[in-house]
């Protein structure tokens, strides 16, 4: 049987996670189910485990002079539940999307990043909030964008000594967010293809745009074509701006859930519905 760590202070969580290696455990809704089906395999769990339900201060959303601070054991549940401003109406869309409740209730923000999964739901919603992560280890603290720190499928920069201990997110006056998921269901489901926006308006004229897909890369990635292209143009009208041109930074691929030209069809549905969605 692994090791099972239940450190109750930052610094000695750092201690053994430098030390061991140890696979920090949070939520636990992607780790059980690993370790579950390797077992089911009848292969023997050997990575110790860090479990950081204990430490405090890795939960909770803060309002700082700079932006927000949100607790890297911070739940789904909570974030929907948070009393945020417009700017974070598409990362509460999603937390309303991400499983069932009982996922929403154990499983956190960190946990969904550190993951990777090219699907997961929080990630392009924090590319378009430009969220720093911020990971610590026992030699200090480091900061860096949600875009540098998911590098390919189911991998990141996150050192062997390091933990997630925040997601960062900057003040936008006036920004608001939304969000659209596809799935083969309504609920409790793997997303097909999703989009997340922030949008910034003088009026009815769009002033800056960010946009982002999900499961239809490797990583979630942002669309610096299309956001050019909405600058300056009507909110009314942006619906009307996504084309396939858009879309090249994109590789959506064929698997169980839909084929690579089904998902390339969809995505730009999402991006139109996405947008009109600001308008109503």
């Amino acid at each position: 049987m692994s090791a099972y760590h239940r450190p109750r202070t930052l610094d000695d969580a750092l201690a053994i996670r430098a030390a061991t290696g140890a696979l920090p455990l949070a939520g636990g809704t992607d780790i059980h189910p690993l370790r579950t089906a390797r077992a089911a395999w009848g292969e023997p769990w050997t990575i110790p485990v860090l479990d950081l339900s204990a430490v405090p201060g890795l939960d909770g959303i803060t309002e700082t002079a700079q932006g927000w601070r949100i607790g890297a054991r911070t739940t789904w549940t909570a974030i929907a539940e948070a009393p945020l401003p417009p700017l974070f109406d598409g990362l509460r869309a999603a937390a309303r999307e991400v499983g069932g409740r009982q996922v929403q209730n154990r499983g956190t923000i960190a946990g969904n990043l550190v993951t990777a999964s090219p699907a997961g739901d929080g990630i392009p919603n924090l590319l378009v909030l430009d969220a720093m992560v911020e990971l610590s280890s026992s030699s200090g603290t480091r900061r860096l964008a949600v875009a540098d720190f998911v590098t390919g499928y189911r991998a990141t920069v996150l050192a062997p000594g390091e933990i997630v201990t925040a997601l960062l997110v900057p003040r936008c006056d006036g920004g608001r967010g939304r969000f659209e998921k596809l799935g083969a269901r309504r609920y409790m489901v793997i997303s097909i293809a999703m989009a997340a926006a922030v949008i910034r308006c003088d009026g009815s004229r769009i002033l800056d745009a960010r946009i982002a897909v999900g499961a239809c890369s490797p990583v979630a990635r942002r669309l610096p074509m299309l956001e050019s292209a909405l600058r300056g143009a009507e909110l009314t009208q942006a619906a009307r701006i996504p084309g396939i041109a858009h879309l090249a930074p994109l590789a959506p691929i064929a698997d169980i859930r839909a084929s690579a030209e089904y998902r390339a069809d969809a995505v730009l549905v999402l991006l139109r519905d996405l947008l009109a969605g600001f308008t109503a």
